[in-house]
């Protein structure tokens, strides 16, 4: 009897062992947001975004530095921003030692100054410390104030490259026009944001959005519940988004395809709403984020645009943001 309870016992022990859990705190039901908002992300390290000549001379080419590398030091102090930098380089020298990461490696070069036409010591270096821009929030839990927004990273224009940063802020905004696309070349929406009414913190910036929290106070007469995966159904659906001032709209999209089998593109839609197309001709930038709505469930939100049918976009799945918000 006890060889019996003894193997029993042991194989439930590794029964338990044997399976993974994963548990994620979201809530069931979340708000759906489709608001405007300026974002502000501020870079961990001082990004080399382009070079120019000092006196026909070319001191980053000469040092080895490219479009992209990320400085982390100079002369042994660490650099977090352009003003640390220019603090550190002011002084008269004829070359500084600099530290950098080049992808994840770490790597070191001597720049050499040169002296301009008034007689400045120059770098030769154009840099980056901080990056603005707008999108859509998608979603805000109401019991942990975690946001999502875009649903897709934020990269540096002139790199391409995902910015590593070490906090950023989320801005009320208001949409004044929208550039609708046409085939080959994506629209925009034009808006303004205003830098003394912060809605929240930034936290993460990912392949599958920006996350942080929501200062706020929340005022909300609707929650979504989130849809799983093999809730959502091809066929009609909408998405919030706002093309005017600070008025979110719902507009008809049709759903045509489902792909579990990707982290951002999960869902291949259609829209289909006469206003929003007479606007913007289907999707443009500045809509990224704007959540995809089926009946009472939220689903996803809107990431991609096909350049070339700009009435087609993708969007990702809402629990892949929600569990990326929380990781």
């Amino acid at each position: 009897m006890f060889k019996k309870i003894k193997k029993a016992f042991i194989l439930f022990l590794l029964t338990f062992i044997s399976i993974p859990s994963i548990a994620f705190a979201y809530s069931d039901y979340i708000i759906a947001s489709g608001e405007n908002i300026g974002i502000e992300l501020k870079s961990k390290y001082v990004m080399v975004v382009g070079t120019y000549e000092v006196n026909s001379k070319n001191p980053a080419k000469e040092a080895g530095l490219k479009i992209g590398d990320q400085i982390t030091s100079i002369d042994g102090q660490e650099i977090t921003d352009i003003e640390s930098m220019v603090a550190q380089i002011k002084a008269p020298k004829e070359s500084i030692r600099i530290t950098y990461l080049r992808g994840d490696k770490l790597l070191n070069t001597n720049l050499k100054l040169y002296k301009d036409e008034n007689n400045v010591y120059k770098t030769g270096l154009y840099v980056k410390d901080s990056i603005t821009g707008i999108g859509t929030l998608t979603f805000i839990d109401p019991n942990t104030k975690l946001f999502g927004a875009l649903g897709h990273e934020i990269t540096e224009r002139t790199t391409g490259k995902i910015i590593e940063i070490k906090d950023g802020k989320i801005y009320n905004s208001t949409v004044t026009g929208v550039e609708p696309s046409s085939n080959g070349t994506p629209g925009e929406k034009n808006a303004r944001f205003y830098s003394d009414e912060i809605k929240g913190t930034i936290f993460e910036n990912t392949n599958q959005g920006i996350f942080g929290n929501y200062k706020k106070d929340i005022h909300t007469t609707k929650l979504y519940k989130v849809a799983q995966d093999y809730e959502i159904k091809k066929g009609k659906a909408q998405l919030l988004t706002v093309l005017n001032g600070n008025e979110i709209k719902a507009y008809d999209i049709e759903i045509l395809k489902i792909n579990k089998n990707q982290d951002t593109k999960n869902i291949l839609f259609e829209v289909t709403d006469p206003e929003l197309l007479k606007v913007t001709n289907g999707i443009v930038q500045g809509m990224s984020g704007s959540p995809i709505i089926q009946g009472d469930y939220i689903i996803g939100a809107v990431t991609h645009v096909v350049v070339d049918n700009p009435q087609k976009g993708y969007g990702i799945f809402i629990t892949n943001m929600l569990e990326e918000a929380e990781n």
